[in-house]
């Protein structure tokens, strides 16, 4: 049983501590290469905390929901807490890619009424890894 515990223990220890498939990095150059253009992080910002008129009108912006302090815990409108998006809190953000699609796909049809464009999606993932 102790051998069983300490193969456990150190394979725990050994686990890496951001799981996942991918990274903001290579997010952003896959998001680059199909927009055909480099991710701004200053059109990120704007878009981010823009108000918009497409989407839903409860969710004009992607404040609403992940509010203006990125470093902080947002809420969604059913009082369900969100982990910090700004990747220097949260390294864990943006390391899944089918979490990311999923996400992306249904925040920009609520924010936006329309899925996002690569190019908004590589101006997105740069302004997160501004912060």
């Amino acid at each position: 049983m102790k051998k069983y515990l300490l193969i456990v223990g150190v394979l725990l220890v050994a686990t890496p501590l951001v799981a996942g498939d991918t990274s903001p990095a290579k997010l952003l150059k896959g998001f680059e290469a199909a927009a055909g253009a480099k991710g701004s992080a200053d059109r990120g910002r704007a878009l981010f905390t823009g108000t918009h008129t497409g989407g839903k009108p409860e969710t004009p912006s992607c404040t609403t929901c992940h509010t203006k302090n990125l470093k902080a815990k947002g809420k969604t409108r059913a009082g369900k807490v969100i982990e910090p998006m700004a990747l220097s809190v949260n390294p864990n953000r943006l390391t899944d890619s089918k979490k990311v699609a999923k996400w992306f796909r249904r925040n920009c049809k609520s924010v936006l009424g329309r899925e996002c464009t690569p190019g908004e999606k590589a101006d997105i993932v740069a302004f997160l890894m501004s912060i």
